[in-house]
């Protein structure tokens, strides 16, 4: 299943200004993310949790982030 990231691509705009200054604060490569980001390698667990903890959000907001 494909998934559209525009609201979590939002975010991270918003807090770090661009995938690449986020990726730098998880750990990882910009090309890792952007993997991520175009449905190319898939969320998990760990991943939500520790972008979720980075991007301020909620568990019951995983849904509107992660899964649109």
């Amino acid at each position: 299943m494909l998934y559209t990231y525009n609201k979590l691509r939002g975010r991270i705009v918003e807090l770090y200004g661009t995938q690449g200054k986020f990726a730098e604060k998880l750990g990882v490569s910009r090309n890792a993310v952007s993997k991520k980001m175009t449905c190319q390698t898939e969320f998990s667990q760990a991943d939500i949790i520790q972008w979720s903890m980075l991007l301020n959000l909620q568990k019951d907001e995983y849904g509107e982030y992660f899964f649109t």
